[in-house]
């Protein structure tokens, strides 16, 4: 009988997706379930894209674009980087992708060999190291913890860089934990990338979504990496590509423009890396979907904005309420989140796997939250994921659910 390739035993399910569809099928049979699970806030696309895009339909623009994208949104792109973050951004260095999945599929095939390996932080968003898979390239991933604001730092690169290490990859904020890099920090670790001759590629695709310090939540004690952000500023006044153009950033317009289903990112790269893009994206993809291009030129648009940053004090507002609260009912948050939509909360108090915990507060709460396990092994099964992307009220509901089922 013949079989799959080998690579698909090495990629893991995605297990949060395995929640999400259990939890539907609870609801299906009458069950109200609280979805902590799932990285996508309940929002809806803001009406200006949704009718950029419906005039798009009527337009007939539905053809192929060039596989790096429309010129006018590689346009609008480069100039959103100029505009917010004071960086100037040739558009030839611009690709539209499908999501941010696909410009990291892209950036990997286009940079590592078979048998090349990219640090990545553990925990971390678990596609990575698929994504470098499929390539036939290896994810290492390299434990972190509080002590580093679960994220990768410049002596945490030098010391896990080997012979076949070929670049890093870090994510600003991360997933599952919402910490982000300091801007110095940043910096050093590009400089020892750049030092050793391998790429740096920096998610940025919950960018937009930084917040800041909580008022209401207490800081950690002590000299960790966190109260360092604080002291030196976060880097969301500036994206990476102010680093220079040797760094390759990736984006969305899924998370803060709230365009999940819609299937649309992009990523900057080097002016002499992009014929080798937009080769691998014609062979893969031929080009991202061309309604969703349209639709994102409204993305972009200062009153569509406006819109975009009330959800975003929205979003502010329930980690305000969500974490505090975990706190008090005994979960382990060392470090404040200060970006995207999750808190990553330590569950050693209660004496379960994180898979375990997952499954009794589905079954006995109601409520959907996403094991540690899907983000890594370091600890992995002493953590779970909450993603706060449903309402203050299911979240009030669904702290009161965590407090009786504990």
């Amino acid at each position: 009988m013949t079989k799959p390739a080998h690579r698909t035993q090495d990629i893991e399910p995605f297990r949060v997706m395995a929640i999400l569809a259990r939890a539907r099928a609870l609801e299906a049979a009458g069950q109200d379930i609280v979805h902590m699970e799932v990285g996508e806030p309940d929002f809806a696309t803001p009406a200006p894209i949704v009718e950029a895009g419906i005039a798009a339909l009527r337009a007939g623009h539905t053809h192929y674009t060039p596989a790096l994208g429309l010129p006018p949104l590689r346009e609008a792109i480069a100039g959103y980087y100029g505009e917010h973050h004071g960086v100037a951004v040739d558009p030839a260095r611009v690709c539209v992708t499908p999501g941010a999945s696909g410009a990291l599929l892209l950036v990997m095939a286009a940079l590592f060999d078979p048998g090349d390996e990219v640090l990545l932080a553990d925990p971390g968003y678990p596609c990575n190291r698929h994504f470098a898979r499929v390539v036939e390239a290896r994810g290492v991933g390299v434990p972190v913890g509080a002590e580093t604001a679960f994220q990768l730092t410049a002596q945490l690169v030098e010391q896990h860089w080997g012979p076949r290490t070929r670049g890093v990859l870090v994510a600003n904020p991360g997933n599952p934990t919402g910490t982000v890099i300091a801007a110095a920090e940043l910096r050093a670790i590009h400089e020892v990338v750049k030092a050793r001759g391998g790429w740096l590629i920096v998610d940025e695709i919950y960018h937009e979504l930084i917040y800041g310090p909580s008022p209401l939540a207490p800081l950690p004690q002590g000299e960790g990496n966190f109260e360092r952000h604080i002291r030196g500023g976060y880097s969301k006044e500036r994206s990476a590509a102010a680093l220079g153009d040797d760094v390759i950033v990736i984006n969305s317009f899924s998370k803060y423009f709230l365009m999940t289903g819609w299937r649309l990112g992009w990523l900057l790269a080097p002016p002499s890396l992009m014929p080798a893009i937009d080769k691998l994206a014609q062979n893969l993809f031929l080009s991202a979907p061309t309604v969703a291009q349209h639709a994102a030129l409204a993305a972009l648009r200062p009153e569509t904005r406006l819109l975009l940053e009330a959800r975003k004090a929205e979003l502010r507002a329930r980690r305000d309420l969500l974490l505090p609260e975990l706190r008090r009912l005994g979960f382990d948050v060392p470090v404040e989140p200060a970006g995207a939509f999750y808190i990553y909360a330590g569950i050693d108090r209660f004496g379960m796997t994180s898979e375990a915990f997952a499954e009794k507060l589905l079954l006995e709460a109601g409520i959907a939250i996403t094991p540690g396990t899907d983000f890594g092994t370091h600890q992995a099964d002493r953590h779970v994921r909450f993603a706060y992307t449903t309402s203050a009220e299911r979240i009030r509901e669904a702290l009161a659910r965590i407090e009786a089922a504990l």
